[in-house]
């Protein structure tokens, strides 16, 4: 009796930890976003007069990991609010680490009738051969007054 009821215990206890896994609960529904390519993006990077890119990052990951010389910087809690400032003239590439963010802004920008071409995450377009731009903070201004 003691084993059945050890083993009932050690069942539930196992089926608990899996039901509270954070790893295994989704966050959403997955982005409809076409991830992008290296290949993808390098050839889309030629015609700088025609796309725009949209990195969803913090100041720090973009300082931290590089990205590319030319963005606009809107994080991604932030898009909803920023879509006037979008020009719609272009085609829209959105940026994140590792295309996850970057999926979900585009398809917010989709949404709102962009034209985007996709999703790119820059640690990923680095590990698949791309080259980043590093980004260096200014020094602080010493003569700037301190609030």
């Amino acid at each position: 009796m003691k084993k059945l009821i050890l083993m009932i215990l050690l069942a539930a206890t196992i089926a608990f930890g899996q039901a509270n896994n954070p790893a295994q609960t989704k966050k959403g529904p997955a982005s409809q976003a076409k991830v992008l390519t290296r290949a993808e993006l390098d050839d889309l990077l030629t015609k700088p007069d025609q796309i725009l890119i949209i990195d969803v990052r913090r100041p720090d990951e973009v300082k931290d990991v590089g990205g590319f010389p030319v963005y606009l910087s809107i994080q991604i809690a932030d898009l909803p609010n920023r879509l006037a400032w979008i020009p719609r003239d272009r085609t829209i590439i959105a940026l994140s680490n590792h295309a996850a963010r970057a999926g979900r802004a585009a398809d917010i920008l989709t949404k709102a009738g962009f034209k985007v071409a996709g999703a790119a995450g820059a640690q990923t377009y680095e590990a698949d051969g791309g080259t980043l731009t590093k980004i260096v903070p200014p020094p602080p201004n010493p003569n700037a007054k301190k609030e």
